[in-house]
């Protein structure tokens, strides 16, 4: 299967596809497609890139990934069942005209905001039960029915960007081969050493023109980027293993010095790893 483009199962008769995902392992390469995606996690937990950020993902995440948006979701390694249910669509999949309708004018901003990456903060559980209504729902204008009564209730949901920076040119089969090749390895093996060669040889490029190549569609170096994904492991481990110590997070994660790791930490984080863990864990009396 090809990593970019990617595309969506459907017959010739569908306009609104519905999607479930139950996986040890979401679908994990770099990829885009031409369908806005709406999706909720239902279980399953792991890290996500769009466009220039790394970023967790977790159960009852509502997540949005606008039209071509290159984007891909790293499953963590846990015994739960990954699931996620998921609306994929264009702005053209109901007629040129529905979506210009008086109607959805308010929608403007959500189409817009949508080539970033959205991530969804209010009304998830309401959210949540449309989405699981959805799935059981097998005639077609049910679930279409649905579909308005989700956007209806996005409309109004208070909503975040993912990402500050896509790259305006779509990616070409072969750029995103060279893209996936680069990603999988790092998010597979992030806590090891990377040589700018070694990486440069799997997209097929000079160590300079990868570099530059990199920036241009990523907004950062490569090294900038491997220790975002280290980072965010860092903050998995704090939330998942209450013992363990900031100098194991720090192991683990693929810093060879502590002081640095407490560094990169806080300059991405805003705060030292002791302190997020003290947020994570300590009991709030508010």
């Amino acid at each position: 299967m090809k990593a970019l483009p990617f595309k969506i199962p459907k017959s010739s008769t569908d306009t609104l596809i519905v999607q479930e995902d139950k996986e040890v392992v979401f679908y994990d390469k770099f990829h885009q497609h031409e369908e806005i995606q709406i999706s909720i996690i239902i279980s399953g937990e792991g890290s996500l890139i769009v466009g220039d950020t790394i970023t967790d993902y977790k159960p009852n995440d509502i997540l949005i990934f606008g039209s071509n948006v290159p984007h891909v979701l790293k499953s963590a390694s846990s015994p739960v069942e990954s699931y996620m249910i998921s609306l994929f669509f264009t702005k053209e999949s109901f007629g040129n005209l529905f979506f210009k309708l008086p109607e959805f004018n308010d929608l403007s901003g959500f189409f817009r905001n949508s080539v970033y990456g959205i991530r969804v903060l209010s009304k998830k559980e309401k959210l949540k039960k449309q989405f699981l209504k959805i799935v059981e729902k097998k005639e077609k204008l049910d679930r279409f029915t649905i579909f308005l009564k989700i956007l209806k209730i996005l409309k109004t949901s208070k909503t975040e960007t993912i990402s500050s920076f896509i790259s305006k040119r779509a990616y070409t089969d072969n750029e995103g081969k060279r893209m996936a090749k680069v990603f999988q390895v790092v998010m597979d093996e992030f806590n090891r050493d990377f040589s700018l060669k070694e990486v440069a040889d799997l997209a097929n490029m000079t160590p300079n023109a990868f570099c530059r190549y990199f920036k241009q569609r990523t907004n950062k170096t490569f090294f900038q980027f491997l220790i975002e994904v280290r980072i965010e492991n860092a903050c998995r481990l704090i939330s998942r293993e209450l013992d363990i110590t900031i100098s194991e997070v720090s192991y683990r994660s693929g810093f060879k010095n502590l002081s640095n790791f407490n560094r990169k930490f806080k300059e991405i984080k805003g705060m030292t790893p002791s302190d997020y863990k003290k947020r994570l864990h300590e009991p709030s009396f508010t």
